[in-house]
């Protein structure tokens, strides 16, 4: 049936969202017969300590995985093969923009919001030739940009049904030659043989590109499930600085991992799990997939579980 997985990057302590996502994750692969792998995404920015920590909540709140965890920086030689083979297809342009020059230029009417808006798609190669001197001069590398196949594209989702968005001509490759998020996630779900990603809805958007990208370097796409996200009662996104929202602060409040087990499974509509087992028996596929898209919106105590 394939692979399910969860792929977080070890930039801190797992909060509540992220252990609910990381639930669900789990919940969704074995439900469909699927392996569940772990992977951690440290290509970007890394904490110290992160990554131990992270797999050691899992395994408090009963979340196993199947074969060894893969750490995405050790898959180097295969996101460069990627990029060799989107390159030979012409499927690359090298970018000059700083990030200042793409903000002043993003903010043109025909371009959607967060987007690239093509500076250096056609320039020709006595352009390039010049940007690359300008670049050279003030010790900088151009990054690689997707030229995208397609503005528009269609992925699935089995809670939002059929979404189409808009494909960016996102960085594959950054200004510091290390390949991209972008790249290596799909790359990687493609080498781990992943066909269902469980993730934050806030993700979603970024769905079609990696769809997009997924095709170009004939990896199935996979089915995607697109959560909704824990929140801070302000309406932002739930963070460490809102409060006891991690297994360890919480602990020093009192609560054990059964206890939030217990608090995240109300957010699902689940009254008394106390292991993810509980969840795992609960969580019935049609129970999933009537899941509300509401946020979960996220108190973060400052007292022990009575009454949470």
């Amino acid at each position: 049936m394939g692979t399910g997985r969860f792929a977080p990057s070890p930039t801190g302590d797992l909060h509540l969202g992220n252990l609910r996502t990381a639930i669900l994750s789990w919940v969704w692969a074995r439900r469909t017969g699927r392996a569940f792998v772990l992977r951690l995404e440290d290509i970007d920015r890394v904490r110290s300590g992160s990554a131990e920590r992270q797999i050691a909540d899992l395994q408090a709140i009963g979340i196993d995985w199947d074969g060894e965890i893969l750490v995405q920086s050790t898959r180097h030689e295969a996101h460069t093969a990627a990029l060799d083979d989107l390159a030979a297809k012409g499927l690359l342009f090298e970018c000059y923009c700083s990030r200042k020059d793409i903000r002043e230029a993003a903010s043109a009417p025909h371009v959607p919001p967060g987007h690239y808006p093509g500076t250096c798609l056609h320039l020709s190669e006595d352009e390039r030739q010049a940007k690359r001197a300008e670049l050279a001069a003030a010790h900088r590398l151009p990054a690689l940009r997707l030229r995208a196949p397609a503005s528009r594209w269609t992925v699935f989702d089995e809670l939002h049904g059929e979404y189409t968005g808009p494909v960016d001509h996102f960085v594959v490759q950054r200004s510091d030659g290390v390949p991209a998020y972008n790249l290596a996630a799909v790359v990687d779900d493609g080498f781990q043989g992943v066909d269902q990603v469980v993730r934050g809805d806030d993700l979603l958007s970024q769905a079609p590109a990696q769809a997009a990208l997924a095709t170009l370097l004939r990896i199935p796409v996979p089915v995607y499930v697109h959560v909704p996200l824990a929140l801070a009662p302000s309406g932002a996104r739930l963070a460490k600085r809102d409060g006891a929202v991690t297994l360890e602060d919480l602990a020093a409040l009192g609560w054990s991992p059964a206890d939030v087990l217990e608090w995240i499974g109300r957010s699902l509509g689940v009254s008394g799990a106390r292991t993810a087992a509980d969840l795992l028996d609960a969580l019935d596929m049609d129970r999933l997939r009537a899941m509300p898209l509401d946020p979960w919106v996220v108190t973060p105590p400052t007292g022990g579980p009575q009454g949470a």
